[in-house]
């Protein structure tokens, strides 16, 4: 979700200030010079007097469903898949509540639910405010600033810090001498230090803009829903006798800042002007071939040539702050059309790996280390681009061939790592599935109010399951026999096929209350605007989450402690008994109250109640804004045609393993601490689960 109002994090500025001071490298333990992790010969007084450890391979796969693999297991298009659950085990795997993907990751990190992690949702609400902010990390920019003229002088560092509670499993790995290799672990942004560890960080870190993932568009005709882009943004250029000149834009400049444009210039109290800091900009020149149906590209200076239809390798491109200062980010390139309309397509500009602005890493230099073995590749938390495709800038077509080549890249890094791979832990993350279940949803089933036919693609989440095998071949071949392997995914997936208006259905029930309820500003504008907060008894934030106004508590809190008990049994009958206009059926099937059924210090720190919803419903796109649609229920058409954010007993994960799994309903919690287990460490305080696999010798 973009451009949240109230939210105090600016991602923006954090980056800008990161580059400009190098303020957030962490310090670090000497690691040995080699992309291996440290070993006996490197770092000998690490592992002094210490046996050896063993060895545990995981891969996580983002999303993979169990019904889904059995599917595909039973028609014998998955043959390693099957050798693998034929030699061990395999098991559905208990999801968090809500199945949100940095829930359900914190969950494994740390063996914790939320009541003891605290991610609770992708977006949180800030109670004094009514504000919504990221769940993941917290950025701050300087507290100080010497301004002279056009001129930014920062004289105070930057700040970057992770939400989630709860010390990481590798943490207490490496307390007790034991290496790994973490190779983007979700919500490990900015990546934790632990003692014989490397990682690279995950689902979190931002794009050299620091936002999740900004695309650019150029075109020379702008399509009519270009102003509703919130992943990308869209530029018009002009041909003139065959040739573009435009620029691409980077971060803020932390060096610069101008007065505010004038139509939204304004003055503080005191008359001072409103400034911003303008973009970092680099020329970009392309010289179009019409008859050869290709165009030469001047970047800086770089040149190339792509073909209509063409993706480029990856291009660093530098963007100067100030002559003493440079921020490095790397981008791909997309001649989509020249003819009869000029489409070209450039990626969310990344952090470059190996010169990051902001540290990706630990220790901070191992993305370069990383880097210089399998070359540029994608650090955003999740490269696979759904808004290029939600906005028709890509078709299902690019959107498949984008991501094959992070799926390639990714198993490029994955053989890597294996080969290096002595001791210890490696967990190797896999993207790609998850991505691609959300966008191609649509395609696989003709129920769905959005099936497109497409005689390709109607295959394309089976061909991704197909690719996972393969991944998992190339894992298994590189492999001792001895070595346990854990195959986990956070959740499965479910259909989208309904979206539900939480916040409309909370003003029908006389829950909300609005200031003007004759106008329709609320159907369309966010956060809130028209809400009377003194009348207001509950409202929905996030994907899941539905907050009781309590007072003493919210900002303009109107439900008095006494009745908050009686208020929330009130709200889970109803959201129960809530029912589809058109179907008759309960959009409704789980409510959680996470304060009497979760564990930990911060289980009173979430929502209220946590909404699970049924199979083929999920909560609409604008409610968790604060908007309140006319419709209550209303048809899924979207590219983002499948998902999972439910009832967490509808979509749990997969655990397949070569080991024998001794649990009839194994949980996420329950397996942080079978990996524990497998190098001899018990549960630690404040974990919830119980070893799920067997005991090893």
């Amino acid at each position: 979700m973009n451009g949240q109002a109230n939210q105090p994090i600016n991602r923006r500025f954090f980056l800008r200030l990161a580059t400009a001071l190098g303020a957030l490298s962490a310090p670090w333990r000497a690691v040995a010079e080699s992309l291996a992790l440290p070993t006996r010969t490197g770092i000998a007084s690490w592992f002094s007097g210490k046996k050896k450890s063993k060895k545990l391979v995981i891969l996580g796969i983002d999303g993979m469903d169990p019904n889904l693999l059995q599917k595909f297991v039973s028609e014998g298009i998955m043959p390693q898949f099957q050798a693998l659950i034929a030699e061990g085990s395999f098991s559905p795997l208990q999801t968090s509540v809500s199945p949100q993907s940095p829930i359900a990751w914190s969950t494994f990190i740390t063996g914790m639910d939320s009541g003891g992690h605290g991610i609770y949702d992708f977006v949180h609400r800030d109670p004094t405010t009514y504000g919504m902010y990221k769940s993941m990390s917290r950025v701050t920019g300087a507290e100080w600033n010497l301004n002279l003229g056009s001129w930014v002088v920062p004289l105070s560092g930057a700040k970057a810090e992770s939400l989630r509670q709860g010390k990481a499993f590798w943490q207490i790995m490496g307390e007790r001498g034991i290496p790994s290799i973490v190779y983007r672990m979700p919500v490990n942004f900015p990546p934790v230090e632990a003692e014989a560890s490397v990682a690279l960080s995950g689902m979190g870190t931002p794009d050299i803009k620091g936002e999740s993932g900004i695309f650019s568009y150029y075109t020379d005709r702008l399509p009519a829903n270009a102003g509703e882009f919130t992943g990308g943004e869209a530029y018009k250029v002009i041909i003139r006798n065959g040739r573009i000149d435009t620029q691409i834009h980077g971060p803020k400049n932390p060096f610069r800042r101008t007065p505010k444009k004038q139509l939204y210039r304004r003055q503080s109290e005191q008359g001072e002007v409103d400034y911003e800091n303008p973009d970092c900009t680099v020329d970009l020149t392309i010289f179009l071939d019409r008859k050869a149906k290709a165009a030469k590209f001047v970047v800086g200076d770089k040149e190339f040539i792509l073909k209509e239809g063409e993706w480029s390798d990856w291009v660093r491109i530098d963007f100067e702050a100030a002559p003493w200062s440079t921020i490095s980010s790397i981008g791909r390139f997309y001649l989509k059309e020249l003819d009869p309309r000029f489409q070209l397509y450039l990626s969310p500009l990344q952090i470059n790996p190996e010169e990051p602005a902001v540290p990706i890493s630990y220790p901070t230099d191992w993305s370069k280390k990383l880097c210089s073995c399998i070359g540029y590749f994608y650090t955003q938390e999740l490269p696979e681009d759904t808004k290029a495709l939600t906005y028709d800038v890509f078709s299902g077509k690019d959107f498949w061939d984008q991501t094959v080549f992070i799926y390639d890249e990714s198993l490029r890094a994955m053989t890597t790592l294996l080969e290096h791979h002595k001791e210890g832990l490696l967990f190797f993350y896999f993207s790609t599935l998850d991505q691609g279940s959300h966008m191609l949803w649509r395609y696989m089933d003709a129920d769905h109010p959005g099936h497109i036919h497409d005689e390709f693609l109607v295959n394309g989440i089976r061909e991704l399951y197909i690719k996972m095998d393969t991944a998992l071949g190339e894992a298994r071949a590189r492999m001792d026999a001895e070595t346990p392997l854990i195959v986990m995914s956070d959740h499965g997936f479910s259909p989208f096929y309904w979206g539900v208006n939480l916040n409309t259905w909370l003003l029908q029930q006389g829950y909300v209350v609005l200031k003007d309820p004759n106008s329709t500003l609320h159907e369309r504008e966010k956060n809130f605007l028209n809400v009377d907060w003194s009348k207001t008894r509950a409202y929905a934030v996030g994907l899941n989450g539905l907050y009781i106004n309590l007072k003493g508590r919210e900002k303009e809190g109107c439900v008095e402690p006494e009745v908050y008990e009686a208020l929330l049994a009130e709200l889970r009958a109803g959201l129960l008994a809530m029912e589809d206009p058109k179907t008759g059926g309960h959009p409704v099937s789980q409510v959680v109250i996470p304060p009497h059924e979760f564990h930990g210090p911060l289980k009173a720190d979430g929502p209220d109640i946590i909404v699970g919803y049924n199979w083929g419903y999920r909560v609409s796109w604008t409610s968790p804004l604060g908007q309140f649609p006319p419709v209550l229920i209303e048809e899924n058409h979207d590219a983002w045609s499948g998902d999972h954010c439910i009832d967490n007993r509808h979509v749990p994960g997969i655990l397949v393993t070569n080991q024998k799994i001794i649990m009839e309903h194994p949980a996420l919690y329950d397996l942080t601490i079978a990996v524990l287990d497998q190098f001899g460490i018990p549960p630690q305080p404040g974990m919830i689960g119980k070893n799920c696999l067997e005991k090893t010798g």
